[in-house]
């Protein structure tokens, strides 16, 4: 067997099942789970026609690229939101679902028999996706903080000199899962300024990037290069998917667009690695990409809900609307001492309610983990659902510990 196999990390949901074994939670009270960020939202009815009406296509081997119609929704869609001109031909490629194509970009992009051994970093707390990948790829994980003084901006100064110089792939997170915070336009400068310094790859994550609570939409990292110039969108990789912005997590779809270079490394791999979308899939994702009605909906959705919970939990816990996301990212009551695990197994036992420990999507890195005394709320339920968690939540901190 793979002997890096045996670095992987068991992943936070079953740690999240190790931790409620052998509790029974208060029967009074039906279970709500805000532990898991899957969308509960409906599927838009012509997404599924769309589906349904080109199986069809099962019968024909699909093109690991895609074809072309399929391309030029992704450019059209990119076009649309972020006003960029890509080439279809090679500056995006479908992927199934940007869990698969972050996990898949590093095997692709890693060179493991470098010495020193190579870099990934990632922000901390993270995507466990991002560790997962740098470790199956041979490389070593640096895990970068986000601070809480800074609306939990990754700080990327803390970095020290060695570890850029041996960085292969730096994973960005915007808006961030679990914090929800947008990465600014200087951040974007001083990170492509040591991806043109060190060779590095820039792999952005932006499956969050259409629920947002303001009126200007989140940054892209597309976006953010072409502002400053980099056209050819050099060393940068940009994923989205349509699993939360149009709520259909099990159709596994999106794509990736950037740097034409790395692309065509990144077909060569996937060609051999099995990764094409199937016709019936891309269809459905054509649909989907080409309408923004329904996205609008979806946001204005997220948005009720996150004005009808955030002042319900605002006063007894430490939280506050975030950029983007889905995610309320909330620090617990001092008295807890800054015991997430603990919070949590308490809230599902005494008021059957389902949160996730920050520490479980973080890990100890410069001393200290920065998820330690947080957990992650996904407000994915209705409305009604949040907000009566929410309000179990306030009783629950009322009474003490």
């Amino acid at each position: 067997m793979n002997p890096l196999l045996a670095k992987l990390q068991p992943y936070p949901f079953a740690r999240l099942r190790e931790l409620f074994a052998g509790v029974t939670p208060n029967p009074a009270f039906e279970p709500i789970s805000l532990g898991i960020g899957e969308p509960k939202h409906a599927t838009p009815s012509f997404i599924k026609d769309a589906l349904s009406n080109s199986l069809d296509t099962l019968a024909v081997y699909p093109a690991t690229a895609g074809e072309q119609p399929l391309r030029e929704a992704f450019t059209g869609w990119v076009r649309q939101r972020y006003g960029l001109a890509l080439d279809p031909a090679t500056q995006v490629l479908p992927v199934n679902g940007s869990r698969e194509a972050l996990f898949s970009l590093a095997q692709t992009v890693v060179d493991p028999t470098k010495t020193p051994a190579p870099v990934v970093l990632s922000p901390n707390p993270f995507y466990q996706i991002y560790e997962g990948a740098a470790l199956l790829a041979g490389a070593e994980p640096y895990y970068v903080p986000s601070v809480a003084a800074r609306n939990f901006a990754v700080d990327w100064d803390s970095v020290p000199a060695e570890v850029w110089a041996r960085a292969q792939l730096v994973y960005v997170c915007s808006p961030g899962n679990p914090t929800g915070a947008v990465m600014p336009l200087e951040e974007w400068k001083k990170l492509f300024a040591l991806a043109d310094q060190h060779g590095f790859v820039i792999a952005s994550d932006e499956c969050y990037s259409e629920i947002y609570f303001r009126d200007e939409p989140p940054l892209g990292g597309l976006e953010a290069a072409a502002k400053l110039g980099r056209d050819d969108f050099r060393n940068l990789v940009a994923l989205t998917s349509l699993s939360k912005r149009s709520n259909v997590p099990g159709l596994r779809s999106g794509f990736v667009a950037g740097d034409a270079s790395i692309l065509k490394k990144f077909l060569l791999y996937r060609t051999y690695h099995g990764s094409a979308m199937s016709g019936a899939v891309a269809a459905a994702s054509i649909a989907a990409w080409s309408d923004e009605s329904h996205v609008v909906d979806n946001r204005a959705q997220y948005r009720a809900k996150f004005a009808a919970v955030t002042p319900l939990l605002e006063p007894v816990l430490d939280v506050r609307l975030p950029d983007a996301s889905f995610y309320l990212w909330a620090g617990v009551p001092a008295v807890w001492n800054g015991d997430d695990t603990a919070f949590a197994r308490e809230l599902y036992a005494q008021y059957n309610v389902t949160v996730l420990p920050g520490s479980y999507l973080a890990r100890d890195a410069q001393g200290a983990n920065p998820g330690r005394g947080r957990i992650r709320m996904a407000l994915v339920a209705s409305t009604k659902e949040c907000v009566e968690a929410a309000q179990r939540i306030v009783q629950f901190v009322q009474r003490g510990r």
